[in-house]
C-alpha cells in the first residue's frame, strides 16, 4: 500500500518511517512509503491517484497538515484516509475540524503511530474510510 508522509522536517519524516518499518502490523500489506516535503508535491501525488493512506504533520511549514487535510478532503475525490500528527493532545479538536480519520501527537510514539496506521490500512483495504477522530 502506498503511504504518503508529508512534513517539511526530514527528521519527522524519518521518525515516521522508522515507526512504520516495512509494515505497521503483521496483518496488513507492506507499506510503500513516499516522503513529501511540500504541499504542491503532495497535491500532485493525490491528483495522480494511487495513494492509499496519508500521514500529515500538523506542524509542517508553511502549510500545516491540518489545513492540508481539510483541503484534500474538500478537493480530492475519494480522498485517502489521513493520520494526522498534532503538536499536542489539546489540538485534537483541530484534527476533528480537518476531518482526519486518526490522530497521534508529537513526540511520535512509534507504537501508537503504527497501530493507527494499520487500522487505516485495514479500512482502506476493506474499501471504507470511517471517520474516527
Amino acid at each position: 500500500m502506498k503511504v504518503v508522509v508529508y512534513s517539511h522536517d526530514a527528521g519527522t519524516r524519518s521518525r515516521v518511517r522508522l515507526a512504520i518499518g516495512r509494515r505497521p502490523a503483521p496483518d496488513v500489506p507492506e507499506a510503500e512509503i513516499i516522503e513529501v516535503a511540500t504541499e504542491p508535491m503532495l497535491f500532485r501525488l493525490l491528483d495522480a491517484g494511487g495513494v492509499d493512506v496519508m500521514i500529515l504533520d500538523g506542524e509542517a511549514q508553511p502549510a500545516g497538515g491540518m489545513g492540508v487535510c481539510r483541503q484534500a478532503k474538500d478537493e480530492i475525490y475519494n480522498c485517502p484516509p489521513v493520520l494526522l500528527i498534532i503538536g499536542r493532545p489539546a489540538d485534537g479538536w483541530l484534527a476533528t475540524w480537518s476531518r482526519a480519520e486518526a490522530v497521534v501527537s508529537h513526540p511520535i510514539d512509534p507504537v501508537a503511530l503504527a497501530r493507527e496506521l494499520a487500522a487505516l490500512m485495514r479500512q482502506r483495504a476493506a474499501g471504507s474510510t470511517v471517520v474516527k477522530a
